[in-house]
């Protein structure tokens, strides 16, 4: 959401160098040939995939391409198949030129496409586009790859909210309970009905598959990467699948892939619970004199009564019937938190229009609609949850042809990564730890979580990383991130054989190309020269 990864030497005895240098000579080749037998390239059944090439062509001032991969890894020859949209930018410095620099901006539901599509490329600094050809796609299942998630018409995917009308944040009451329970299940429904012969097949292990199938299309011995937000999670996956065809990888907002998803949805409401207080705490800072109240003491109480009061009656908002209930609140708030220094200053004008009843300004951020909110970052991280209220990864520019469907390209990866309970008792129990620890942040986090239940589960599960062989990762944490809380990136890095850790004092989610020096140079002279990042190292 708002939504960027690592020998051995065997001695002999001269008596016996001539028997020992047989026998060594024979496991060499059964290695290799084992080696061999494990590669994706070298198989068969896959030889056809990694072995395209690309046609580019000019798209406006980028270059597009397609890519064709298997719908099933496991049965590449069914005639099953993905083809997924590939942009670049070239390399300015064509003589110097190391390779190309594959990127992911988050979601999970992002489009890389649109990414570079709306100007994207400026989230990489001039050194990064001199020396490498940045290159962005949609993954499996996304915008515009062929099929793509499709749950339908919203109203049809959302039923039940609509005969409901808005339900509370932390719904208390058995009624209210299961009518989330159906609003949820009328959304997996929906789901099922129009996509369920790809969803089991749209999950980060596979996408990382087809990034390697990607790298051997660019022609790169070893892939160069940088992900942000949820493209660290798809970073990580790759580095765990082929750890020795990493060549460097920088995960900015990381996801720490040991939490289940109790804990995910814990950690994310914590982090928002803490952003929207430091948005008190720095608004006068970052905003000046925009903000709703004098004194941090006066906008947290604000807030405080204004979920209160949308909470017993929504507030009027122009041109709508439904007006601005708390749920429309929270999510404004959420949204708001990803990049404080383009977001803050709607924020605070559309929390002052409250204040004096009219509710449109922070409706229309909620949706995504409101001129002066800003974009999120060129990453978003997410779970099903809160990771990505604020427009999933991203509310970027729709790739030209291809509806945004990130909203339910989040949930259909989520649901299927990470396995949720079936039993409605195992939620209500973490919605109300949750609560109690993180009151309608905690809420809100869990009841977003529902929406996995009954969805199809594949993927690994919550582990830690097994990646024997990867080189140095370079993981980035922000202190101050509410989608991805640094101790997920301190986790990460400890996990990740060789992994360095890059801290940034600093609010709002991810930290590369979002003005800090310190962090750029750090990020390039890593991608760059493979330049180490010591131990502490913060900027």
């Amino acid at each position: 959401m708002l939504t960027h990864p690592r020998r051995r030497r065997a001695v002999l005895l001269a008596a016996a160098a001539a028997l020992a240098a047989g026998s060594l000579s024979g496991c060499t080749r059964d290695a290799s040939e084992a080696r061999a037998a494990d590669d994706p390239a070298a198989r068969a059944d896959l030889r056809a995939f990694y072995g395209q090439k690309l046609t580019w062509e000019p798209c406006g001032e980028e270059e597009c391409a397609t890519l064709r991969v298997p719908m099933d890894y496991s049965a590449p020859g069914d005639g099953r198949t993905f083809t997924l949209p590939l942009i670049r930018v070239t390399a300015t410095d064509e003589d110097r030129r190391i390779g190309s620099l594959v990127f992911n901006p988050g979601g999970p539901g992002e489009s890389g496409v649109a990414l570079l599509q709306g100007g994207g490329a400026a989230s990489f600094t001039e050194r990064i586009r001199a020396r490498f050809d940045i290159v962005g796609f949609d993954p499996r299942g996304v915008a515009g790859s062929e099929p793509a998630v499709d749950c339908g018409p919203e109203d049809e995917a959302y039923a039940e909210e609509a005969d409901t009308g808005p339900q509370p944040l932390h719904p208390a009451t058995e009624e209210q309970r299961r009518t989330a329970l159906d609003t949820a299940g009328s959304t997996v429904a929906a789901c099922k009905k129009h996509s369920g012969s790809i969803l089991p097949h749209v999950g980060t292990a596979d996408a990382a598959r087809d990034m390697d199938v990607l790298r051997a299309a660019l022609g790169d011995d070893r892939l160069s990467y940088l992900g942000w937000s949820y493209g660290t999670s798809l970073g990580t996956s790759y580095g765990e699948l082929f750890p020795r065809r990493v060549r460097a990888m920088v995960l900015d907002g990381a996801v720490d892939p040991s939490l289940d998803w109790s804990e995910r949805a814990g950690s994310q409401a914590a982090g928002f619970r803490s952003a929207v207080d430091d948005y008190a705490e720095y608004c006068a800072e970052v905003v000046g004199d925009a903000c709703p109240a004098d004194t941090p003491e006066g906008i947290r109480a604000l807030v405080q009564e204004l979920y209160a009061r949308t909470a017993a009656e929504p507030l009027p908002v122009e041109d709508s019937e439904w007006g601005l209930d708390a749920p429309t609140l929270h999510s404004a708030l959420v949204t708001s938190m990803y990049t404080p220094e383009d977001q803050w200053e709607a924020l605070s004008r559309g929390l002052g229009d409250a204040a004096e009843g009219d509710g449109t300004r922070l409706a229309g951020i909620a949706a995504g609609e409101e001129e002066d909110a800003g974009e999120e970052p060129a990453g978003e991280e997410g779970s099903a949850g809160e990771a990505d209220a604020g427009g999933g990864e991203g509310e970027q520019a729709e790739e030209e042809g291809h509806p945004d469907n990130s909203d339910v390209a989040i949930a259909a990866v989520d649901c299927l990564d990470v396995p949720h309970p079936e039993n409605p008792r195992e939620y209500w129990k973490a919605l109300d730890r949750a609560h109690l620890a993180e009151g309608d942040f905690g809420s809100e986090s869990v009841i977003a979580a529902l929406g996995c239940r009954g969805w199809p589960h594949r993927g690994p599960g919550p582990h830690r990383v097994a990646a024997e062989g990867l080189p140095p990762v370079l993981v980035v944490g922000t202190t101050g991130d509410p989608s991805t809380p640094y101790h997920e990136a301190q986790s990460l890095a400890r996990q990740l054989p060789g992994g360095m850790l890059l801290t940034f004092e600093g609010l709002g989610h991810t930290a590369y190309g979002r003005g800090s020096s310190c962090v750029d140079d750090a990020v390039d002279g890593y991608l760059l020269d493979l330049a180490p990042v010591e131990p502490g190292a913060t900027c």
